[in-house]
C-alpha cells in the first residue's frame, strides 16, 4: 500500500482521469468483443446513479473506481482500474476496500460486479476473491455470457 494515498470523489473533469478511463476502455475492447464490453464511458459515469472516485499519490493519479446504485440494498462495482505505473502496489485493494465501505455506509446488503473471463482478467478476479467476492449468476440486467464472470459479496 502506498503511504499518503488519497481517494476522493471525482467529477471526471480532469485530463488524467479521462486518459486512464480511455486506456481502460481501449483494453476492454482489446480483450473482449465490442458487444461484450460492459465498461462505462466517461459520460455514463457522470450519471446520477454512479459515484466515481479517483486515487492519488501526491499529484499522480494512481487509479479509480465507481459504485453504481442498483437498488436500495445492492450496488455494483464499476471502472476499477490501477494506473499502469502503480500496478502491483496495492491501489486496487485500497480502491476496492473504499467502494465496499461506501456500499456499507449506503446501507447496501450486497455489492456485485461483472468482469471478463479471459486470462487478462485473472488478476482482477483474484483481487475480488481476496475481498470476499464469490461467483454468482447475472444481476442487474446482465445475461449469461461466456465473456463475463459475475461476482457478489454480502456486506
Amino acid at each position: 500500500m502506498i503511504k499518503g494515498l488519497r481517494i476522493i470523489e471525482d467529477d471526471l473533469s480532469g485530463p488524467e482521469v479521462a486518459a486512464l478511463l480511455q486506456l481502460h476502455l481501449d483494453e476492454m475492447h482489446q480483450w473482449s468483443p465490442p458487444c461484450k464490453v460492459h465498461a462505462m464511458p466517461i459520460e455514463r459515469l457522470r450519471e446520477r446513479d454512479v459515484t466515481f472516485w479517483s486515487a492519488w499519490h501526491g499529484e499522480s493519479l494512481t487509479g479509480c473506481g465507481a459504485l453504481k446504485h442498483l437498488d436500495d440494498g445492492h450496488g455494483e462495482v464499476k471502472s476499477m482500474r490501477a494506473h499502469p505505473d502503480y500496478r502491483g502496489r496495492g491501489i486496487g485493494k485500497a480502491i476496492l476496500a473504499h467502494l465496499i465501505a461506501e456500499a456499507a455506509a449506503r446501507g447496501y446488503r450486497r455489492v456485485s460486479l461483472e468482469t471478463g473471463s479471459s486470462p487478462e482478467f485473472v488478476p482482477a478476479r483474484r483481487l475480488y476473491e481476496s475481498h470476499g467476492f464469490a461467483h454468482c449468476g447475472p444481476f442487474g440486467g446482465y445475461q449469461e455470457d461466456p465473456f463475463s464472470i459475475f461476482m457478489t459479496r454480502s456486506i
